[in-house]
């Protein structure tokens, strides 16, 4: 593969753009973050955190299709020596043509754009070997791996990865005015991109070995990288869910990975808040030892805006060096699955009661990224059996906000013999529910249509103390919401207070 660096050397620690960060970062001057501020996120992300690859999302909000040639005309100390595409990776998320029909060429434009990014790093690197002849700055395709969201089956990404091949390459060789089209415009690298499906539903998850062989069938590959969804798992079936699924995906994707004879590079899609993984830069060890059998974990806005710099350098690096165990997870899958059943089963008669509060609440939830609204043709709000939700982030700020952390939902199902299995396959789940149980509020059930016994289950595996701030703020949103008075303030002081948005 032209300009493309070892498959064997994944990045360990990928910066997103998920807009859940309580606190505004110093590079933007608004709210929202859009833009060229994503430009400076992605320097940032590299040169002061540490990350080593950054998500470039076009999926549900704008991108920048010129981000290679910005980046590298901007920060050229920086990149003259992390390569971008190598020691610097930055790998494009786009939507997926047969579930989002309304932006299903948006995927044709940004692989269209790949070709245009390669060459605009070696301009770039070789015009460094003119000035210093330094061998290093040989030339990487900036952008070699395209991220699919929503997949369900491998016809989703086989079609990506043949169409850039097919029509993107292809066409090179094809005749016009007497001449080919790579003489009239120039070659088109790099001569083929890796497709890594994003898997977010349980039916999925749970087939994701299946997805995995449907692609690498009949390709030359040793290499290839999974991303399993943590927040969308939690939203439609419950926290714990989320978790016993993923370890069950885990091991079907390792033994298929196996069978093939390629090594498997899972990405975990987790955020900072308990609901939707639980990773924060205090909570790294927790996350390592939960998923020691992951490659690339995703650190999302509120890891990165919400703590000091020093304590997000710091657990970025513990996750860039952490050991890793390349081996499927030992676990009972039907055991896991059983007890994932009833967590989701009591999960969706809950989430029927809470909805009503959380699209009231919604409308409060500061917007952190110029995404597109999720309403009518551009929709992107989810559905959990027949409740409309709005997205992951927006429906866990929603009921913080009122003191009532969404990771003890579902625990009511469970039987006392299920907790066993929760500790042997997940030994820190208590630490992750203590994380969410010092927020509850427990005047948060004067507003939901919920019994204390649907939330006893969960607060009596913890003894935590109730952080006072944040009751107080959840308190003032609860007022608020009564009197008509100032919902988004303590919405927002809540937020600081726990340091993520949802």
């Amino acid at each position: 593969m032209t300009g493309v660096p070892d498959p064997h050397d994944p990045p360990r620690v990928m910066s997103t753009q998920h807009p859940d960060n309580a606190t505004v970062p110093f590079f933007t001057e608004g709210e929202v973050i859009e833009g060229e501020e994503e430009v400076r996120e992605a320097y940032y992300a590299y040169s002061h955190l540490g990350c080593d690859e950054q998500m470039w999302d076009f999926e549900g909000k704008e991108g920048d299709e010129y981000a290679v040639k910005k980046l590298l005309s901007r920060f050229d100390d920086h990149f003259a020596d992390e390569r971008l595409g190598a020691e610097n990776r930055l790998t494009l998320r786009g939507p997926n043509p047969d579930l989002e029909k309304s932006e299903a060429k948006i995927l044709l434009e940004i692989l269209e754009s790949i070709p245009r990014s390669y060459d605009a790093a070696e301009a770039f690197y070789q015009s460094l070997q003119s000035v210093d002849g330094r061998e290093d700055h040989e030339t990487v395709a900036p952008i070699h791996e395209v991220i699919v969201p929503m997949v369900t089956s491998a016809s989703q990404i086989n079609a990506v990865h043949d169409y850039y091949e097919e029509f993107v390459v292809g066409k090179a060789d094809r005749s016009i005015g007497g001449r080919t089209v790579a003489d009239w415009v120039g070659h088109f690298r790099p001569d083929e991109v890796a497709v890594i499906p994003l898997i977010e539903d349980r039916e999925y998850l749970l087939n994701a070995d299946e997805i995995l062989r449907g692609y690498l069938q009949g390709r030359d590959r040793d290499a290839q990288r999974v991303f399993l969804a943590r927040s969308d798992p939690a939203l439609n079936y419950g926290s714990l869910a989320a978790d016993l699924v993923n370890k069950v995906s885990l091991r079907r994707l390792y033994h298929a990975a196996a069978d093939l004879d390629v090594e498997l590079y899972p990405i975990l899609g987790a955020g900072p808040a308990p609901f939707r993984g639980g990773l924060a830069p205090d909570t790294v060890d927790r996350v390592l030892d939960t998923y020691p059998e992951v490659e690339t974990f995703t650190v999302q806005s509120g890891f990165k805006y919400d703590h000091p710099p020093q304590d997000v350098q710091a657990a970025i690096e513990r996750l860039r060096t952490a050991e890793r165990d390349r081996s499927a997870p030992d676990i009972d899958e039907s055991l896991l699955l059983e007890v994932a059943d009833r967590v989701a089963e009591r999960y969706s008669e809950q989430v029927s009661e809470v909805a009503p509060i959380v699209n009231r609440l919604a409308e409060y939830v500061p917007r952190r990224r110029d995404r597109k609204l999720h309403v009518g043709l551009f929709g992107y709000s989810r559905e959990v059996g027949e409740i409309e939700l709005p997205r992951a982030i927006t429906y866990t700020a929603s009921l913080y906000s009122i003191g009532f952390p969404p990771t003890l939902m579902g625990l009511a199902g469970l039987e006392d013999a299920d907790w066993t299995v929760v500790d042997d396959c997940l030994p820190r789940f208590h630490d992750l529910l203590a994380d969410a149980a010092r927020y509850y509020n427990p005047r948060s059930l004067s507003m939901l249509p919920l019994d204390e016994e649907e939330v006893r289950p969960g607060l009596d595996r913890v003894d935590v103390d109730p952080d006072p701030d944040h009751r107080a703020a959840t308190d003032d949103v609860i007022d608020a919401l009564d009197t008509g008075g100032d919902v988004r303030s303590g919405v927002v002081r809540a937020a600081r207070c726990r340091q993520f948005l949802g």
